[in-house]
């Protein structure tokens, strides 16, 4: 499958006008492709998503939607989107802007869609706008792939969330009230370090749950030392690998929080 099995429409909100893909039934989940955009691989995880039974929303951000992914994309798209101003790239404790966007296209999907609640995915240069959307008590199932924003060019920015202090409190007393974050990265992963997830666990506790796949050198599954995308471009779809685990973990959040009686 592909795009050509998605309907495609517009959201606006506060002036901004986008282009939005929708495929499936059932309560919402956003899929926020990473860079470049919705390329081949994100749709294929968004018909996981429609499999599960829930409706898959894909908001075109940047990029080329359904275009494969190459050097010249990447280098254009990251250009765009680091001199837009709808982007936290280095600042620290700030929340993007786009994601007011991204919260009116949330609560307009659940009014049209129905169920319990809606889930967010966010991929690298999106990962960390799922917490944010987490703010809103709709947001029942936030998944962090490889968040990848601020760039860790700091130490203090390996740490930083990419939220603002007050979004990062309301996200804290939802999750003691019970919300679950769950987080993807490979070990490796410099774009996506450690003290990013170890953070994630100081602040949210047992609410977060952080998936961490060896990439080291010599690792059990010959996972590359650059690997990023856990549910995409590095995906490994085989029984018992461990994105492929990972995956399953993504898809089961959903069926856990959205597939239920409201």
């Amino acid at each position: 499958m592909g795009l050509g099995d998605y309907t495609e429409e517009t959201f606006t909100h506060e002036g901004k006008t986008r282009r939005v893909f929708r495929r499936g039934d059932g309560p919402a989940v956003l899929v926020i492709a990473e860079m470049p955009g919705i390329t081949p691989k994100v749709v294929e995880f968004a018909d996981r998503v429609v499999d599960v039974g829930c409706t898959a929303v894909l908001p075109h951000l940047f990029g080329e939607p359904g275009a494969e992914v190459s050097a010249v994309s990447g280098v254009v798209t990251f250009g765009w989107g680091c001199v837009s101003r709808e982007f936290v790239i280095l600042a620290t404790g700030r929340t993007s802007p786009i994601t007011g966007w991204l919260r009116a296209l949330g609560r307009h999907e659940h009014e049209r869609c129905g169920g319990p609640g809606i889930g967010a995915v966010g991929m690298c240069f999106t990962g960390g706008f799922a917490l944010a959307l987490a703010v809103d008590d709709i947001m029942l199932a936030p998944v962090l792939s490889q968040p990848s924003l601020p760039f860790p060019v700091a130490k203090s920015r390996k740490r930083d969330l990419g939220i603002s202090a007050a979004d990062l409190s309301a996200v804290k007393e939802r999750a003691a009230d019970g919300l679950e974050v769950l987080g993807l990265r490979f070990t490796g992963d410099i774009a996506c370090p450690s003290e990013r997830f170890a953070r994630l666990r100081e602040e949210l506790g047992e609410a977060f749950v952080g998936v961490e796949i060896d990439s080291s050198p010599g690792n059990p599954h010959g996972i590359r030392k650059r690997a990023h995308s856990v549910l995409t471009e590095d995906l490994v779809d085989e029984p018992g690998h461990p994105t492929r685990e990972g995956l399953d973990r993504v898809l089961e959040l959903l069926r856990s929080r959205l597939l239920v009686s409201a």
